[in-house]
């Protein structure tokens, strides 16, 4: 449904070890960095970006948004969220585990990256 995912940082270097152990803990690749200083991370068909404020300006998070990662199993997830922490994310919300929702029942892990994006493993489980 969406073509990319971008966020903002603060800090490339301090992201590109964030993002390369989380996506590393999906079988991704390392991020490439593109001559604007941008990171690019493609896995499964999607892009998702890394970039300093094109406008020089601070980056800040999104009050209220979530970008979502889908994952084949709940191990996966839990090994991406372990990665995460361990590269200097936060562990938000409720630990990893089953949710129920009215789109049936979810495996969800949560995290925050340095930058303050939320972040969310998700598997569907019925």
């Amino acid at each position: 449904m969406y073509s990319h995912v971008m966020v903002g940082s603060n800090d490339i270097e301090r992201s590109k070890q964030f993002y390369d152990a989380t996506f590393g803990a999906l079988g991704g690749n390392p991020g490439m960095q593109d001559d604007k200083g941008r990171l690019i991370y493609m896995h499964n068909g999607g892009i998702f970006l890394v970039t300093p404020p094109i406008d020089g300006q601070p980056a800040t998070h999104a009050n209220g948004g979530t970008i979502g990662f889908a994952m084949d199993s709940n191990e996966q997830a839990d090994a991406w969220h372990k990665a995460g922490v361990e590269a200097g994310g936060t562990a938000i919300e409720d630990p990893p585990g089953v949710r129920e929702s009215g789109m049936g029942d979810l495996y969800l892990a949560y995290l925050r990256d340095p930058d303050g994006n939320k972040l969310c493993a998700l598997r569907r489980i019925g």
